[in-house]
Order: structure tokens, then C-alpha cells, then sequence
């Protein structure tokens, strides 16, 4: 896909959503690191998800012939847990210029990552280098810092049950993202029991 931004064109990404208590608990450990980890440009609470494929700019056309696929891999994954617990910075050496928290997904997520970068790469984006790191971006350092120790931090489980096609739109006070499809996520073992 092209990288060159265009009024036909939308900036797509494919992410799993978290559910309300899960960003609540976020909104929260954010407002209490404001003050101790200075420089950093924090998300908005109800921006955060654990992406699973950016996409970037694409015309609609792509975005519809990818939907099946997702719809597909969605169906195969069945709903589960994570953990979100401990921070890190990217890069993890160096200047820090990303802050996150960890998100432990188990083996069923990451299979749906692996599908949604296959249907990406079937509908013509191009294959992802970076080895797929389960995490949910909190923040972002205007300029790269020498970060200072971070505290320890368990937020517990999460609930994993529904994976969207969003556009991103970026804007002055942070991108907007607007939900294009949700699909869910397929029953978990536990619930057909």
C-alpha cells in the first residue's frame, strides 16, 4: 500500500479493544505517573488497544477485501484473558522514546495476530519486519530521554472478546480512532462448557 497520505485514502490498523474497567485502571496509572516521568505526550485512556497489525494508508476497496479475513480469524479465536502488568520503554537500551505496559496474551492471540498479518499481506500490504511484541503503548516522549526506574505495576486480567478494524485519525490533541468493523471474537472454552 502506498505510504502517501490522500483524501480517498484512510490510515487503518487491526487491534484487539479492552474493555472499559481494563482503560479505567489505565486512566488511572497514567495520572499517577504524570508526575514522576516528565517529557512524555500520554494517550488518551479510551485510545488504548492492543494493536495487532497497523496498516496505514489505504483506499476503502483494500479495507473491504480485508474484512472477511478478519471476520474469519476472529471466528477461529476464541475469547480469553490477558494480564496487563509491567512497564518497559522501546527502544529498551538507550534513549527511551515509547513507555508501555506489558500485556500477557495467551497462545490463541497470537495465532490471531499471525492470521491478521497474513490477510494483510493477501490484500497487498506489505509483511511486517518487527517481531510481534504484546503491549499497549501508554505514552510517548516529545523528544528521546533517559527514562527514570519505573515502578512496578500489576493491573491484573483483562477480558479479550472482540477484534476491530480502525481508522486512525490523526489530529492536534492525538489521533481519533473511529471503529470501521467489529468482529467478535469466538466463544472461550469455558463459556461452552
Amino acid at each position: 500500500m502506498t505510504d502517501e497520505p490522500a483524501a480517498k485514502l484512510i490510515r487503518a490498523f487491526v487491534a484487539i479493544e479492552l474493555e472499559a474497567e481494563t482503560r479505567a485502571r489505565l486512566a488511572e496509572l497514567i495520572e499517577s505517573l504524570r508526575d514522576r516521568i516528565r517529557g512524555v505526550r500520554w494517550v488518551r485512556p479510551e485510545g488504548i488497544h492492543l494493536t495487532l497489525r497497523f496498516l496505514g494508508y489505504a483506499r476503502n476497496e483494500v479495507l473491504e477485501a480485508l474484512r472477511p479475513a478478519l471476520r474469519e480469524a476472529a471466528g477461529s479465536c476464541p475469547a480469553g484473558t490477558a494480564i496487563v502488568s509491567g512497564l518497559g520503554t522501546f527502544p529498551e537500551s538507550g534513549r527511551a522514546r515509547v513507555i508501555w505496559i506489558a500485556i500477557s496474551v495467551p497462545p490463541s492471540v497470537l495465532r490471531l495476530q499471525e492470521a491478521c498479518e497474513r490477510a494483510a499481506v493477501a490484500a497487498g500490504f506489505e509483511a511486517e519486519t518487527r517481531a510481534f511484541r504484546p503491549h499497549l503503548t501508554l505514552g510517548r516522549w516529545k523528544e528521546p530521554a533517559r527514562c527514570p526506574p519505573l515502578p512496578g505495576v500489576d493491573l491484573g486480567p483483562t477480558s479479550l472478546d472482540r477484534l476491530v478494524l480502525f481508522r486512525s485519525q490523526p489530529g492536534r490533541a492525538g489521533s481519533v480512532y473511529t471503529p470501521i468493523e467489529t468482529f467478535a471474537l469466538a466463544p472461550s472454552e469455558a463459556a461452552r462448557a
